[in-house]
């Protein structure tokens, strides 16, 4: 028994013989802490600002449209330049805004409009960080056959965040304010860039470009869009990420005005979600293999919505716990498998562009999503709107597996040149 969990463990953990991952895993994994408490506290800040659930949509909105508006051309980014330089930036220019945030709230003279404006920056700083993140990972690692293994690690290490910066960024404001979470965030960003300067990556391969950049672009979109297993698994997750995922912003409501409690009980809430999560993401990082993802996708989801409609209707914390823990766990899932598949089935030369348009579908419809669910929140209530969420996305669930069949034959009989191994859909 000993030696068969010793074995598990390892197989886990394997993306970490990489010097180059340990690194990143370490790095991020700080970072990540601070970036979680920042996000708790940003969305106190403004309903304690405004008590308005529209404005929480806003700063939402705000905070994602540029992912939205600008991935296609970071993915292009990606795809020609040193992804390595391109972290350093995006990851020192968000240090700034934090720290700048902590100061306008620490002095006493922040103002939403404030709050909205450097929510706006940290999204520009996002749309480029996030492709050049996910098309990363494969020079982090020793072996090819590790990068399922490493995007679920690295999805263990921002759930782990998820348990810790809540409930710290809970206990803060509660004592001393929302202007030392943002403080202690831009502090972490340390962690990061030393992880970078640190690595020891052969500089990669000059890229010589003749096509513009609207002509690379409209290559990475019409292989996701002539591949149909690749457009089924972007248009759930855009799906979901729209009228579920946005779930999230109306948090402060369901701690306060649903569930009775505080600061703390959002803490709890962002917690039991957390748990959900990483579960999820040591479930995949378990597997051996990058097949069967599209049966693992389907279901995931089913599980993300089921979970809201409990969640939703729920007026007590100890149901809404487990119920919150089981949608985490569903997201995770169906957005780190679908993260797995894309890369595996797109090669080296494509990969930027393939992760912008998952980071579109996944993080860049958010901004709306969070515009409807602050509308819908206010216009027929924040448990109303995550029950529909939730049915939307089972409902999505649904769709998919019933075309399944024929996504698994079109990805098995497809080859694209310079991918480590098409994944089974």
């Amino acid at each position: 028994m000993r030696k068969s969990a010793g074995a598990s463990a390892i197989r886990v953990a394997r993306s970490l013989r990489a010097r180059n991952f340990r690194l990143y895993f370490a790095g991020q994994g700080i970072s990540l802490v601070g970036t979680w408490m920042q996000r708790v506290a940003m969305a106190w800040l403004v309903y304690r600002l405004t008590g308005s659930a529209l404005m929480l949509g806003v700063v939402g909105f705000a905070g994602r449209i540029p992912t939205l508006l600008l991935a296609p051309f970071a993915g292009v980014a990606a795809d020609r330049w040193d992804r390595r330089r391109i972290l350093y930036l995006t990851q020192s220019l968000s240090m700034v805004q934090a720290l700048v945030l902590a100061a306008l709230v620490l002095t006493g003279i922040v103002h939403v409009w404030q709050v909205v404006a450097l929510a706006t920056l940290l999204g520009v700083l996002d749309a480029f960080d996030i492709p050049a993140r996910q098309s990363f990972f494969i020079r982090l690692i020793d072996d090819p056959d590790d990068l399922g293994n490493a995007i679920a690690l690295n999805s263990s290490a921002f759930n782990i965040a998820r348990l810790i910066g809540p409930a710290v960024a809970g206990a803060l404001i509660a004592t001393v304010g929302e202007g030392w979470v943002f403080a202690l965030n831009g502090l972490t960003y340390f962690s990061m860039l030393a992880a970078l300067l640190l690595m020891r990556i052969a500089p990669a391969e000059p890229v010589e470009r003749t096509d513009g950049v609207l002509r690379n672009l409209r290559e990475g979109v019409a292989f996701a869009w002539n591949f149909p297993a690749v457009r089924a698994v972007l248009l759930l997750i855009m799906t979901s990420s729209f009228f579920a995922v946005p779930f999230v912003i109306l948090m402060p409501i369901f701690a306060t005005e649903v569930l009775g409690g505080g600061a703390g009980t959002l803490g709890i809430l962002m917690t039991a979600q957390g748990i959900g999560a990483l579960a999820g993401a040591l479930f995949l990082a378990a597997r051996e293999k990058a097949t069967g993802l599209g049966p693992l996708i389907g279901s995931a989801a089913f599980a993300f919505g089921a979970g809201l409609i409990g969640f939703g209707a729920s007026g007590w914390l100890w149901v809404s716990i487990p119920l919150l823990a089981l949608a985490g766990f569903g997201l995770m899932v169906q957005s780190a498998a679908s993260n797995t598949f894309l890369q595996t089935i797109a090669g080296d030369a494509l990969r930027g562009r393939i992760m912008s348009l998952y980071t579109m579908a996944f993080i860049g419809t958010l901004p709306l999503g969070s515009l409807y669910a602050g509308w819908a929140a206010d216009l027929i209530g924040a448990q109303t709107t995550v029950v529909v969420g939730g049915v939307i996305a089972v409902a999505a669930s649904a769709v998919f597996r019933r075309k399944l069949p024929r996504l698994r034959r079109d990805a098995a009989g497809r080859r694209t040149g310079g991918a480590a191994r098409p994944a089974a859909a």
